[in-house]
């Protein structure tokens, strides 16, 4: 019952409570009682009191009732952090004050609900960024190649392990620094900034001319001294332009290029070289020909002479090429090596009957001291074969007459290694001069009159002891007192 029903009520009650008063007070005077007035006002007046006392109570039930079902629905939306609509009675007068708080609640709820949908899609764009930029940082720190990327400002806000220990900086006491503070190579400093300042400019133009803006590149070669060795890097300077054209940084990419360029000017060198040694043989082959065209051989004594330097320069000719094959070969990874259990001191043995007669025309005294060996290698035959033949055969190139060429085996078991050794009394190498006998085409100076050579013979045997064999060659000599080659390979268990 609402409110106004009750006090409606009320009042048909008062009503009803005078009348009989008054009807009452008639009766009583009818028959002769005497009612006195002040009895029957106070009469009245407790009748009222006690009416609008009830009235109040009623009232502030009601009142209490619908204040208290209000709190209570706030309290909920507050504990669910929901806002919903306050259900009173839609006939209580109270609805005149929760009407409009309803409608002013619905549009907090769906400019709360707004609110929140952009926030996740916030949330949504946050970790999206948040995993592209891990992923981009974690690109940038496998690069093998120094990275250093700026902010407009020339701020360093992100550089790899690589530009770290060429730069010598700590990255994170480097970050927001500029890189005056960081970067101590003012030629690299320079060209980050005219890179910045050239998309800059770049920009500018673009947004006052008819053509869109490019994307600002440049690659220049830069020279920085790393501990007193200077080391070449070629430096990818490059723009970081923003969706709207503007230039928001620069990343700087330095590229290793030493090495490359040491092996382009080795292969230069390579191709200069074999191209001397090629032009050698085929110049005596083509002035000897030229001259037995002319006639000048007239007699056959002449002409087999002559027919013996071309025949032995073809040869010199085709073992040069056989080399560079080889090497070639092995260098590149496509020889095919067949390994096979074998014995060093067989090998050896075989290899020293070929030599032999080399060795007799010289008059060099050839000694074998090849213990019986009962381990076993795993090798290539042909292969060993060819290096044992190379050093024997050098050995006794570079032993004058009446010299001795020793060729040993042995087998340190302690250490698990086939040894072979050549010891030879010629003319020894110089200290200065070592470093380098396993280098393509280097011959010893002074050695060049003595005997011929290509200057490969010990570049190949390097490659199949030390690349295909996983063996080790050394050397040590003296001048004028001889040479030892040995090399040692792993015995098969």
């Amino acid at each position: 019952m609402t409110t106004a029903k009750r006090v409606g009520l009320a009042s048909v009650v008062l009503i009803s409570l005078g009348a009989s008063a008054a009807y009452y007070a008639t009766t009583m005077a009818v028959r002769g009682y005497e009612v006195h007035t002040r009895t029957l006002g106070y009469l009245v007046l407790g009748l009222i009191a006690a009416l609008t006392c009830l009235i109040l109570v009623v009232f502030w039930r009601n009142v209490h009732r619908t204040v208290t079902g209000i709190s209570t629905q706030l309290e909920q939306m507050a504990d669910k952090r929901q806002i919903g609509l306050l259900m009173i009675d839609g006939s209580d007068e109270l609805t005149q004050i929760t009407g409009p708080l309803n409608r002013f609640l619905t549009v907090i709820r769906d400019e709360f609900g707004r609110i929140q949908s952009e926030n996740r899609e916030l949330q949504i764009q946050s970790r999206i960024s948040g995993a592209e930029k891990k992923h981009t940082e974690a690109i940038v720190f496998s690069i093998s190649d120094a990275v250093i990327v700026t902010n407009r400002f020339d701020e360093m806000i992100l550089a790899n392990k690589a530009a770290e220990k060429l730069m010598g900086f700590n990255l994170k006491h480097s970050l927001r620094k500029n890189i005056d503070h960081v970067i101590h190579d003012g030629t690299l400093v320079r060209l980050i900034r005219e890179t910045r300042s050239s998309g800059y400019t770049m920009t500018s133009t673009a947004t006052h001319g008819d053509r869109k803006p490019r994307f600002t590149r440049k690659v220049v070669e830069h020279t920085i001294d790393q501990k007193g060795q200077p080391s070449t890097f070629n430096a990818t300077l490059s723009c970081v332009m923003t969706p709207e054209g503007k230039v928001s940084g620069v990343v700087a990419v330095l590229h290793d290029v030493t090495r490359e360029k040491e092996i382009s000017q080795m292969k230069t060198d390579f191709v200069s070289s074999v191209s001397h040694e090629l032009r050698t043989p085929l110049s005596s082959i083509k002035a000897y020909v030229e001259m037995l065209l002319d006639g000048e051989a007239t007699d056959e004594k002449t002409q087999r002479e002559f027919h013996e330097i071309i025949a032995g320069e073809a040869d010199r000719l085709s073992r040069l090429i056989e080399n560079i094959l080889n090497i070639s070969r092995i260098e590149s990874g496509v020889v095919r090596v067949v390994r096979e259990p074998m014995s060093l001191t067989e090998t050896v043995r075989q290899t020293l009957d070929v030599a032999a007669p080399q060795a007799k025309i010289k008059n060099i005294t050839l000694i074998d001291r090849l213990v019986p060996v009962y381990h076993q290698i795993e090798a290539d035959r042909d292969m060993i074969y060819q290096a044992v033949l190379n050093l024997t055969s050098n050995a006794i190139k570079y032993t004058p007459v009446g010299g001795t060429v020793t060729v040993s085996t042995s087998v340190d078991e302690r250490r698990g290694v086939a040894v072979c050794e050549v010891t030879d009394t010629g003319v020894g190498i110089g200290s200065e001069e070592l470093p380098h006998i396993f280098d393509k085409f280097y011959r010893v100076q002074g050695h060049t009159k003595m005997a011929k050579g290509t200057g490969l013979g010990l570049t190949l045997v390097k490659h199949i002891i030390e690349s295909v064999h996983d063996g080790k060659l050394s050397v040590t000599s003296e001048t004028d007192r001889g040479s030892t080659f040995s090399f040692e390979l792993p015995i098969m268990k």
